[in-house]
């Protein structure tokens, strides 16, 4: 352990400026890394075989991480130990039961490979607020999907607000980037899915009916915060889906949108082995 009292000690850099979404959606990819903050997090992204670079805390909770340093020791990771004023500091923030992590970023798998065996997929498209993809992840991984996949300027699945608002299930559902989009959307129909696009349109299918006789392998697309999926996006599915909705709202939001959307079509679908 390493106590540290200044909240520029160099050691510390993988935790300065966490709160500069902007910066940090630059550096982390960059510098191979993400943040996993909280027990709970932290204890998720190592049981899924991620590998810490080192961990900050608070001494109040070393006695609750007994574990966690059994981790960073056998990883060979430092544990910085720094009071809360200190911490908060550091990071710009309070940070959540006083420990945050930084961890090796893992290199992203092949789309194909995401895709064998897999029954039920979600694309977000352009999804840009980390809260949402985190939040689409959580319901992803409670509700049978079996992989996501993200356009190339969807937000970063591995950005600390993400991975704390799905409680780290980001790190037990399989996920990679597409290298383009829409252009996509053909890998995956010659990987054997049926693409549904979730989207207001004329000739939309409520959600009930496609469902009833969903195909094998579904690829359910879902569209950015406000203009929903592009129309190029819509024209290129083989079927668009509507989720029916009363009171004169039209739709949800893409968070909720995915959890009604993976509720439905994961009734009776047939799962990976």
């Amino acid at each position: 352990m390493i106590h540290v009292h200044e909240p520029d000690d160099p050691r510390l850099v993988d935790y300065t400026d966490l709160t500069d979404v902007a910066l940090r959606r630059v550096r982390e990819p960059a510098e191979g890394l993400f943040i996993a903050e909280s027990s709970q997090v932290i204890r998720r992204a190592l049981a899924a075989g991620h590998r810490p670079r080192s961990l900050l805390v608070a001494p109040r909770w070393l006695p609750d991480l007994t574990d966690v340093l059994g981790a960073c020791e056998r990883a060979g990771a430092p544990v910085f130990v720094a009071e809360e004023p200190v911490l908060e500091a550091i990071t710009g923030f309070h940070v959540h039961r006083g420990a945050i992590a930084s961890v090796h970023r893992p290199a992203l798998a092949p789309v194909a490979e995401l895709l064998r065996g897999a029954r039920t997929v979600a694309v977000l498209e352009d999804v840009v607020d980390h809260t949402n993809v985190g939040a689409v992840f959580r319901s992803a991984a409670g509700l049978g999907v079996d992989a996501v996949l993200v356009t190339p300027r969807c937000a970063d699945p591995l950005y600390r607000r993400s991975v704390r608002v799905s409680m780290g299930t980001v790190f037990q559902v399989p996920w990679t980037r597409l290298a383009s989009w829409p252009a996509g959307v053909e890998e995956l129909r010659g990987a054997g899915f049926h693409v549904a696009a979730l989207a207001l349109s004329d000739t939309a299918v409520d959600l009930d009916a496609f469902t009833a006789h969903r195909p094998e392998r579904l690829a359910l697309l879902l569209g950015t915060e406000g203009d929903g999926l592009a129309a190029a996006t819509v024209s290129a599915a083989d079927t668009v889906v509507r989720i029916p909705m009363d009171g004169g709202v039209d739709s949800l939001n893409v968070a909720a949108a995915s959890a009604v959307a993976f509720w439905a079509v994961g009734r009776g679908a047939p799962r990976r082995p």
